[in-house]
């Protein structure tokens, strides 16, 4: 296992971090997946307040022996910012409370997602003053937030100087985000990588088409590498649901030198794919935004881009049911609500037929409606 200096934090973080959504299944099964996560080096334990079961299952865990090992590892957790610092003071107790601990090593505002949401951590009065009360009694060691938002919030919110570290989406399949990598960089924050086996492209169940063009690496190592050996990028989100699942990464966490020329001879050939979508392939300028029917007409033609380039129908899926049931974490309507209104077709540099792709994607990707994992 390596580790990175979590930015400004100081801390030394395993290159992977136990995320903590998915083990969910028992209190036993969140003991053995963290004692597994420990065998084989990973020292941070990263969850939130809204993750179901979590911060119970850990709490028992500690109960159990694993407090005797909390020198061992790092832990975070998350809360979603409040309109008073009361509610944030509240909901900090109930966390130690819950995770049978005294103290939170990181401590993260949890889906700055909206405007509305930073004026809520830009208010001096509000939830940061109880963050700061914590940090000033030992409670909380650092900060920093974690965003499924529009780029330019992500942004905003990096430039407020409030936190140390950012929780984001950032993967080979979705670079949209480049920015404020770069800008977390030069401000010595450390960067945590949200889902990138899951989010990222579901990894770790490739099409054919993505385990061929993969060879002699597998779609999940080559998404892994992708960022770690990008020096800008500190931990990545293991969300493992169990012991065996932890070890699905191992031929990664020990590579976080530069890429070799095989492995950027294969993500050139990744590259490449992009050209099976001829005239409709779409940038991901997001010159075609605002919608007038809401639609999120860039995520929409991503999906599209992978479910021809990489035969990525089943993520694709996947991810499209999630428009109209996700909220602020994963905003846009779906594909069918276009009206041909023709708004965006002025803004496109590609002069892409946008409504006729958007029906397309529709046809190819529509199903079941989704939730997020721990509603």
């Amino acid at each position: 296992m390596r580790y990175r200096r979590f930015g400004k934090t100081e801390m030394l973080l395993s290159v992977f971090s136990l995320g903590a959504m998915r083990y969910l299944e028992s209190a036993e099964n969140a003991h053995k997946t963290i004692l597994r996560a420990l065998e084989v080096g990973i020292n941070h334990i990263e969850t939130a307040q809204g993750y179901g079961k979590s911060e119970e299952f850990i709490g028992k865990a500690m109960q159990n022996g694993l407090k005797a090992r909390r020198d061992r590892f790092y832990l975070t957790t998350k809360i979603s910012p409040t309109k008073d610092a009361d509610s944030m003071r509240r909901q900090i107790e109930q966390s130690l409370k819950r995770m049978n601990v005294d103290y939170i090593d990181n401590f993260d505002i949890h889906g700055i997602n909206l405007y509305e949401h930073l004026e809520l951590v830009k208010n001096p009065q509000g939830c940061m003053k109880a963050v700061r009360e914590a940090i000033d009694q030992k409670i909380i060691g650092h900060v920093g937030f974690s965003t499924h938002a529009p780029l330019e919030v992500i942004l905003d919110t990096i430039e407020t100087d409030l936190f140390e570290s950012v929780n984001l989406h950032y993967y080979y399949f979705n670079q949209r985000n480049a920015p404020a990598v770069q800008l977390a960089h030069e401000k010595d924050m450390g960067v945590f990588i949200i889902s990138p086996s899951d989010k990222g492209g579901m990894l770790y169940n490739p099409s054919e088409e993505l385990t061929g063009v993969s060879y002699p690496f597998t779609a999940l190592y080559m998404g892994d590498r992708f960022l770690l050996s990008d020096p800008r990028v500190h931990t990545l989100s293991l969300g493992a649901a169990n012991p065996a699942e932890i070890d699905s990464h191992q031929d990664a966490w020990d590579h976080d030198e530069p890429m070799s020329e095989l492995e950027q001879a294969v993500l050139d050939c990744m590259n490449r794919r992009y050209s099976f979508l001829e005239n409709d392939l779409c940038s991901q300028c997001y010159k075609c935004l605002p919608c007038p029917e809401g639609i999120n007409i860039p995520e929409v033609l991503r999906l599209r881009n992978l479910a021809i380039g990489f035969d990525m129908v089943e993520f694709g899926k996947y991810r499209y049911k999630m428009f109209e049931n996700a909220g602020h974490w994963f905003p846009g309507n779906k594909a069918i609500r276009c009206t041909d209104c023709g708004d965006c077709l002025p803004r496109c540099p590609e002069n892409l037929d946008i409504p006729r792709l958007l029906r397309d994607t529709h046809d190819r990707l529509s199903g079941q409606e989704g939730k997020r994992l721990w509603e």
